[in-house]
């Protein structure tokens, strides 16, 4: 039987973000300050919520392990709807997202909140690194311990192995998403950084794992984001955007078993999001992508179809991807300058779309988008969900 992937009725009509990097605000607080924002604009108090899913990825870096029920606490009317926490590595956000529209088409919930949320800067950068590992393989001597730098350097090795060195295309990543987060007041770093900077290995700009250097990592970041789903527009709300699709396409471990230069997961849920959205890329306006590591986004371009294997260069070469190019990739600054509270970013990026779509993005504004993809990633390209998003 053939499933029913519809879910244009679904709609975003609240949306809630707080400033990514690092803050004295606890979980409990975070939480709060994005839920609260997301049901002001959505114009409806707790009271109206049917159900709450949580994406949270590791309970471990703070005392609340238990998640979930903070979100109850959020706003008043929350505390008797229930709330589920949802975890899949760096896509837990998406996760929670899918939660919710999965709730709505079946009937389960007429809106939904869903929250993004993770509090990590208190910790030491070994003990976040230790902790985010926990997201590999551990079950084969030639991965166990292996920490994500070092993974996605395997993948910028590999990559040079077959198609050449792409350490230049990397820098120019690097440099263009910090120059894109200048106009994102919610950002970490509000820093921009040069091609020549990024591509040099320099006291301040160690290699991490070789031959990723410090510009090519994405950030240690507190945050929270939010979003109201709902069958139905309310009059009050003036964010309303609707899904043309969302897919999730999983990939296996251990990346030994994989072509991991292919990135066969990602572009597998791209292509489905395409095929359920009944567009190609030439339809997008805008994508945001999961840029934990600049290799990664050079990747994903090719993912995107923007160009063949090993030609994701061409469109930095070309201006494709940057802010006034054909198809702006990461205009919040991805990442690599916005900040990856990991819990939050797959939330982060649907919030980005809609306020894009809804023309509410300020000082990152586009002209006039119609169609978004975003692309949020689990793990080494394991966990992979993919949705276009529409103005409604």
């Amino acid at each position: 039987m053939t499933p029913n992937r519809d879910i244009s009725n679904v709609k975003v009509i609240g949306t809630g973000h707080t400033r990514f990097g690092r803050t004295t605000q606890t979980l409990e607080d975070l939480i709060a300050d994005a839920a609260q924002e997301a049901l002001t604009d959505a114009g409806i108090d707790g009271a109206g919520v049917d159900a709450i899913f949580l994406g949270h990825f590791n309970a471990a870096l703070v005392p609340d392990a238990f998640a979930a029920p903070l979100v109850s606490t959020a706003a008043p009317g929350l505390r008797n709807a229930p709330a589920v926490r949802c975890e899949n590595a760096c896509a837990s956000g998406m996760a929670a997202v899918q939660a919710g529209v999965d709730a709505i088409r079946a009937g389960r919930a007429r809106v939904v909140l869903v929250v993004g949320a993770e509090k990590m800067t208190h910790r030491t950068t070994q003990e976040v690194t230790v902790s985010l590992s926990g997201a590999g393989y551990q079950n084969d001597a030639s991965e166990a311990g292996l920490s994500f730098p070092g993974v996605f350097a395997l993948a910028a090795r590999a990559y040079a192995e077959r198609y050449g060195d792409p350490l230049p295309a990397m820098a120019r990543i690097a440099s263009k998403n910090h120059i894109n987060a200048m106009s994102n007041p919610l950002a970490q770093m509000h820093k921009p950084l040069s091609v020549e900077h990024c591509a040099s290995i320099s006291d301040t700009n160690p290699e991490v794992a070789p031959p990723l250097r410090l510009s090519d990592c994405s950030l240690i970041s507190d945050g929270a984001a939010a979003v109201v789903l709902s069958a139905e527009r309310p009059s009050i709300s003036e964010t309303c955007i609707q899904f043309r699709a969302l897919e999730q396409v999983n990939d296996t471990l251990p990346l030994a078993s994989r072509d991991f230069p292919a990135f066969e997961g990602p572009t597998a849920a791209i292509r489905r999001a395409y095929d359920a959205a009944g567009i190609t890329v030439g339809d997008l306006n805008f994508a945001e992508v999961h840029d934990c590591f600049t290799i990664a986004e050079l990747l994903l371009y090719e993912s995107l179809g923007l160009a063949p294997a090993g030609q994701g260069h061409r469109v930095l070469e070309d201006g494709t991807v940057f802010r006034d190019g054909a198809l702006p990739v990461n205009v919040s600054g991805g990442l690599k300058a916005k900040g990856h509270p990991v819990g939050a970013t797959g939330v982060s990026m649907l919030v980005t779309a809609a306020r894009q779509l809804s023309g509410r993005a300020g000082e990152m504004q586009l002209s006039n988008p119609q169609l978004g993809l975003i692309l949020n990633m689990g793990g080494a390209g394991v966990a992979n969900y993919a949705a276009v998003v529409e103005a409604a």
